[in-house]
């Protein structure tokens, strides 16, 4: 029995033999891939079934790669990882580096991808709207050098629901792109993760919007991570919604626990039905520090509405920031709520009572955080700290 490849996106063919592999499959839920061997990567998640853990060895595999449907079920996902999370396996170039069209209780674990044309990881559900990829795990992942030019993502989920990405690492991605970019996505959490690039390019590091919602971002670090570090919404063209008769870009949107370090906004909620940001660390913003704006603009969407600042540290310079929340044409900002977060101007202490916002903030309060050492990143709070409820949270 002979199996043909066909991977479109990088124009040629494998041919090869898979009857060794199905008898691995057949006695072992666990897949070993040899090191550098492509083909058998190929082969062993084209033939996994629900159940199957395929381990990669360390080495380096050329991208480009395609897999439709790639499906376990509850309880048994299909799992492919690094052999030695130690030394993971990179996977390197291709138009995406890695691709799932239309996947199923799938689990990604410690792979490094680099060098995409277009995108680092792109996981969608082919178009079929009405059936969502589900169920995806993607857990210890570095990704970078993506693009770098146009919109280039480092993470792309179109039409996924009930999704978890943990702990990742995402270090440059296309100038216009985002490091996550979620179109069209529901049920998911972002937690623990880092991004990291240049604040002065028209990038994002996560984006929600085409409809987005009931998505957690938490204890997440952004450095430098984009012009907007979290895009809560954005523009989306109509064929793109999930669902299709969505009025807003997204809702039900959550992002707390995080810290955020530059950016030119580090918040920007645009086309919103609703959402929330509570108890993050943002220091240096440098031009604002949150923006609500409505970028799409058809009669039948609300306008961006309904979100809720509170608890949450920002620390700012009167010389770098040219207000703290940006409102744009369309915008409903009287139906924005403030309350409890602490301000502080670092260069003009005097500065940080009665920051100007949209609507009356409730409780407020000002005055130096004292962080450990924010000149070196670090921005947790000193023991003597006076700052009780805003802020990211203690784990421990």
């Amino acid at each position: 029995m002979r199996i043909f490849v066909m991977l479109a996106a990088v124009g040629f063919a494998v041919l090869t033999t898979a009857g060794d592999l199905a008898a691995q499959l057949g006695s072992s839920k666990t897949v070993n891939v040899r090191v550098d061997s492509r083909e058998e990567l190929i082969r062993a998640v084209r033939d996994a079934r629900p159940g199957t853990e395929i381990l990669v060895e360390t080495g380096t595999y050329r991208g480009g790669l395609i897999f439709e449907n790639v499906r376990g079920t509850k309880g048994r996902p299909i799992v492919i990882a690094a052999a030695n999370e130690d030394r993971p396996p990179v996977l390197d170039g291709g138009n995406s580096v890695l691709q799932f069209v239309d996947p199923a209780h799938l689990e990604l674990r410690n792979l490094v991808l680099t060098g995409g044309v277009r995108n680092g990881l792109n996981i969608d559900d082919g178009g079929s709207h009405d059936s969502p990829a589900h169920h995806v795990t993607l857990r210890g992942l570095r990704i970078s050098k993506i693009g770098p030019r146009g919109n280039c993502d480092g993470i792309k989920l179109s039409g996924v629901d009930d999704f978890a990405v943990e702990d990742c690492r995402l270090n440059g991605w296309g100038d216009g792109g985002s490091a996550i970019d979620m179109v069209g996505c529901h049920q998911g959490t972002v937690t623990s993760c880092e991004f990291r690039y240049r604040s002065d390019l028209a990038a994002n590091g996560v984006q929600t919007k085409g409809g987005s919602s009931d998505i957690v971002i938490r204890r997440c670090r952004f450095e430098q991570a984009g012009s907007r570090a979290v895009n809560i919404g954005g523009s989306t063209g109509r064929a793109y919604f999930r669902p299709q008769g969505a009025s807003y870009e997204a809702k039900d949107i959550t992002v707390e626990d995080c810290t955020f370090i530059g950016s030119m906004s580090p918040i920007a909620f645009v086309g919103v039905g609703g959402a929330i940001v509570r108890h993050n660390t943002i220091y240096r913003p440098s031009r604002w520090g949150i923006r609500i704006l409505q970028e799409s603009r058809d009669a039948d969407f609300v306008p961006c509405r309904n979100g809720r600042f509170s608890n949450n540290i920002v620390a700012f310079r009167s010389d770098e920031l040219r207000t703290m929340v940006n409102v744009g044409s369309g915008t409903s900002p009287g139906t924005f709520t403030f309350e409890k977060n602490h301000w502080f101007c670092i260069d003009n202490p005097s500065r940080s009572n009665g920051v100007a916002l949209p609507a009356r903030e409730v409780d407020g309060r000002s005055g130096d955080p004292g962080f450990v050492a924010a000149e070196r990143g670090d921005l947790r709070l000193r023991p003597s700290s006076r700052v009780r409820e805003a802020g990211v949270r203690n784990t421990k």
